[in-house]
């Protein structure tokens, strides 16, 4: 299909790249980006010719500001006008809220506000450019903090979530102190960004898919359990992934590369 707010693509290396492509609004999401990302989504969960994912903005300016604001269809994900029948509109964005257990690599420039969390928080590699500021502005305005940072604290320390909630527009994460915390992996030049993550991306996807999928959402899942009912579901995924319980791959056929250090 055709987009309007994203740009879709795949490679012939098995990387389906989203670009958030409304630069001159910040890249920040309307409605027809949820609608777009849900169906994005779905191509991607149903072409198997598709192993991973990278997700990045265009433009100069910013990853994404988040939600924007001048848009009110973006605001509610249902026609429901009470406040019980309705649904958080930043579950048309995120990858595991769509059930999509393909690793994704999320490439965050510039600027990374609120609602841009969605696609931060539920990727499984995050990595930024040298000039990624982080900042969540609801307390600022009033409103109450709380999809966004409760997603965050799976992957950085309580403090450091509350902290980056609270302070509102008065503080910015700088990309040096998201790589301290480990919101992001790696920092890079902002030149050679999309480079690096579409690298990544193809380094992951080279790998049987089915080990790769199965091992993103034992993880995944298991943050939703106690330790040990974790580790006993654990195997679960391992047969399920293969019934025999061999490897895919002949050891002695795999070529074995120098790792890059970091």
């Amino acid at each position: 299909m055709g987009y309007e707010s994203i740009v879709y693509a795949v490679g012939d290396d098995h990387v389906a790249t989203i670009t958030l492509n409304r630069p001159d609004k910040l890249n920040a999401f309307n409605r027809v980006m949820l609608d777009e990302f849900v169906a994005a989504w779905t191509a991607v969960r149903e072409d198997d010719g598709v192993h991973t994912v990278v997700v990045q903005g265009a433009g100069d300016r910013a990853f994404s500001a988040g939600l924007d604001v001048t848009d009110p269809r973006a605001r509610a994900a249902s026609t429901a006008t009470v406040p019980f029948g309705q649904r958080d509109p930043g579950m048309s964005l995120g990858p595991k809220a769509n059930r999509v257990w393909k690793p994704v690599v999320c490439a965050v420039h510039g600027t990374a506000g609120g609602g841009a969390f969605y696609w931060i928080n539920e990727s499984d590699i995050v990595i930024c450019s040298d000039d990624a500021q982080f900042f969540d502005p609801h307390v600022t305005y009033g409103m109450t903090s709380a999809l966004e940072p409760i997603g965050l604290r799976w992957r950085i320390p309580l403090g450091e979530a509350l902290r980056w909630a609270l302070m509102g527009l008065d503080e910015r994460m700088t990309a040096d102190r998201a790589l301290q915390i480990g919101l992001v992996s790696e920092v890079v030049p902002r030149a050679q960004l999309a480079e690096r993550a579409h690298q990544i991306a193809a380094t992951i996807a080279a790998k049987p898919t089915v080990a790769t999928q199965g091992t993103v959402r034992a993880i995944w899942e298991s943050l939703d359990m106690g330790r040990t009912q974790a580790l006993n579901t654990s195997l679960s995924y391992v047969q399920l992934g293969n019934a025999i319980g061999e490897q895919q791959v002949n050891r002695s056929n795999v070529e074995r590369p120098t790792p890059r250090l970091r």
